[in-house]
């Protein structure tokens, strides 16, 4: 298989894996990821679908990114804004229609699952270097315009996020504070260990 081959694959079962973590972190009820907190706290007062609603949003991102650095926009930022929605609308919709109700032990196995899950996603997606999701180009933006470095402008778009889904209704708890913290160093195990080997075919330290 070619490196582009490989790394196409790559970036679409990454944005697959992601969304599917999302349903799971969606069915713990014991939070999300910042971003996912601001688009579920919009989407609920709205008449749309998720995955529509997503991909409407992406799209207004989009349109400020292309004007403002259109280098930070690939295949895998369109993968992202046109499927990770209805993937998260579908597996939301799978993981509650298969168990409506239930205990709180299977809601925390739940959680830490889609925190392995989402980073073993997100691995995948970064390694594949084929564009950044438009909500990660939003602070390398800020951070290369010099406004702060990387990590505070992060802090920042994350706080925002979170923060504005709150007040709007969407569920913030312990898996979107776990993801906050831990979610970097978790991502970089599975770039080491599956991801680069993969696309690069030794194991990279």
């Amino acid at each position: 298989m070619s490196e582009k081959s490989k790394r196409i694959v790559m970036t679409i079962s990454g944005v697959l894996i992601t969304g599917f973590s999302v349903g799971i972190f969606n069915f713990s009820l014991f939070g999300m990821d910042p971003f996912q907190v601001f688009a579920h706290g919009v989407w609920r007062h709205l008449p749309l679908g998720f995955g529509t609603f997503y991909a409407l949003v992406n799209l207004l991102m989009l349109l400020f990114i292309f004007f403002i650095d259109r280098s930070k926009i690939g295949l895998g930022t369109l993968i992202n804004i046109f499927l990770l929605g209805y993937v998260v609308q579908f597996s939301s919709w799978l993981f509650n229609s298969l168990i409506p109700e239930p205990m709180v032990l299977i809601r925390v196995i739940a959680l830490f699952s889609a925190i392995v899950i989402i980073c073993f996603g997100s691995a995948l997606y970064f390694t594949g270097d084929m564009g950044v999701s438009t909500y990660d180009a939003v602070a390398l933006i800020l951070s290369e315009k010099k406004i702060a470095k990387f990590h505070y402008c992060r802090i920042g778009t994350d706080l925002v996020c979170t923060l504005t889904g709150f007040i709007l209704g969407a569920t913030v708890g312990i898996g979107t504070l776990i993801t906050a913290f831990f979610m970097g160093p978790i991502i970089s195990f599975f770039n080491k260990t599956v991801a680069e080997p993969f696309r690069y075919g030794v194991r990279k330290f």
